[in-house]
């Protein structure tokens, strides 16, 4: 049925703007350094909705450091974490919003995502009427719904109902949002995706459906960031969501406090702990080692306030308000365009190495081994000396060995390096992935570029192999690693080497 829910009213009455409205309204420019944050607003210790689990139990890991009124319902409530999100350094806040079509009438399970972005506005208006300039307004549409809401309607991009109903959902929120309260790139609003997986299926034509309709109904086009696992379309820019396990830096970088879902049911144990803020710390500083020039202009922590997965920075019972004042910290380095040198011991050497012995010997190179991950490995032995072994990989069929190179040896310079690896010469292949300055150069704008191919030779012995990298920017983006080794089969690696070439 054509039209079948564009034809719904909007939620809300800002909407039919003309393009001079919306130029009339404060911008951020596009490489102008900007700090957000995700913002969630689900909860209210009034009713004990996403306070206390159905079966009583706390739903919480970390807990408000002020529980009094919070309530998305409430005006108060927002406007007091405005004023923590201003103390933090943050520019601009992505709501976490779950409205959509199925969810539009009070009562309804998600009616929420309503009801709490009207409290919001209500405090950033009020605090304007103060002389108080609160964080401007993105949407983070968390694209869950397009399966699970009140319809159990799985929403297929590839067709015309579909898009609408994705497009719906966007402006259904904007037209909640007054102009002057929104977070813009050049003038056009900021849009977040999350993951592609909840989709029945998508393709191009739904992104230029929201392009076009936003267009017509609010007088300009949306900024569009999309998640990394939207793979198959083009944006104005793409993240990873995953900061809080570790940072994600493609075109925006993501990064968090750390993560531990143990309050949340039926969920394997998952935990990057926070080191105190030692994990934070680095964080940020991995961003401003990195050049300014090339460096993302956005910077988004993960999150302000999701208690449940424990990677709130905002006030706690846990923490107090030292993430806070962290980030706030950083956070001013960043938009003053600050550059930390990196600090170490390899910073006038020519080569560095790592041993796999059964501790492994690490003179300026890291095995970067994440038990969550897709890099699993333990030590082994081959032709009587240690190594360490791949092993199989629960999130696909290949098997990985990453490596992280010191800092202060090289980091996004992109230096002429060679790469040495000492391989157990078994049966197949195995390729050589790296962090490249070529944004071309392969998925993640180029943070998992293939330098080359080897086929093994099954002659039962060591065997040594070279690449030559003219473009290796090294600045952790390799799922926090420099380069990885690949394979689909079991891999015995007994040494690396990365040595400096020159130009």
């Amino acid at each position: 049925m054509p039209d079948r829910f564009l034809q719904l009213p909007p939620m809300g009455k800002y909407i039919g703007h003309k393009p001079s409205t919306i130029r009339a309204q404060s911008t951020y420019r596009s490489g102008q350094p900007i700090v957000g944050t995700y913002y969630f607003y689900w909860y209210d210790v009034n009713t004990g909705e996403h306070f206390i689990d159905p079966d009583g139990t706390d739903a919480l890991t970390d807990h408000p450091a002020n529980p009094r009124g919070y309530s998305y319902r409430s005006p108060e409530w927002h406007r007091r974490e405005m004023e923590d999100i201003l103390r933090a350094g943050i520019d601009f806040i992505l709501p976490v919003y779950w409205g959509n079509p199925a969810d539009r009438q009070r009562g309804k399970g998600l009616y929420w995502s309503f009801e709490g972005l009207e409290a919001l506005v209500k405090a950033q208006e009020q605090m304007l009427t103060a002389k108080r300039r609160p964080p401007k307004i993105g949407m983070f549409y968390d694209t869950s719904t397009l399966q699970w809401n009140a319809d159990h309607y799985h929403a297929d991009l590839t067709t015309r109902e579909g898009q609408e109903w994705f497009y719906v959902s966007i402006r259904d929120f904007f037209s909640m949002v007054p102009p002057k309260l929104w977070a813009m790139v050049d003038y056009r609003p900021l849009l977040f995706l999350y993951a592609a997986a909840f989709a029945k299926d998508y393709n191009q034509q739904a992104i230029d459906f929201v392009y076009t309709q936003f267009e017509k109904d609010f007088g300009c086009r949306p900024y569009i960031v999309r998640e990394a696992s939207w793979n198959r379309v083009r944006t104005d820019s793409v993240y990873a969501w995953g900061g809080a396990l570790n940072p994600q830096i493609l075109d925006v970088a993501a990064i968090g406090p750390g993560y531990d879902h143990s309050a949340v049911p039926g969920r394997q144990p998952l935990v990057r702990d926070r080191e105190g803020d030692k994990f934070f710390e680095r964080s940020w500083e991995q961003i401003l080692r990195m050049n300014p020039k090339r460096r993302p202009f956005i910077v988004m922590v993960e999150t302000w306030n999701e208690l449940h997965e424990g990677t709130d920075i905002c006030p706690s019972r846990e923490y107090g308000d030292q993430y806070v004042r962290l980030n706030a910290r950083y956070a001013d380095m960043f938009r003053r365009g600050v550059q930390l040198r990196p600090q170490g011991a390899y910073a006038n050497v020519q080569e560095v190495s790592i041993l796999l012995e059964r501790r492994p010997v690490e003179r300026g190179i890291r095995l970067h081994s994440d038990p969550n991950g897709d890099g699993l490995m333990e030590p082994a032995e081959a032709g009587g000396v240690s190594a360490w072994r791949t092993l199989p990989n629960r999130h696909g069929v290949m098997r990985y060995a990453y490596f992280d190179v010191d800092d202060s040896f090289a980091f996004d310079e992109g230096t002429p390096l060679q790469i040495e690896v000492e391989i157990w010469d078994g049966e197949g292949t195995f390729t050589i992935e790296y962090d490249s300055t070529d944004p071309a150069g392969s998925v993640r704008e180029g943070a998992f570029k293939p330098a080359q191919s080897f086929t093994l030779s099954n002659t039962g012995r060591w065997r040594t192999f070279r690449v030559s990298l003219n473009d290796a920017r090294f600045a952790n983006r390799t799922n926090g690693a420099d380069f990885r080794l690949a394979s689909a089969q079991e891999m015995l690696i007994r040494r690396a080497t990365v040595r400096k070439e020159r130009r």
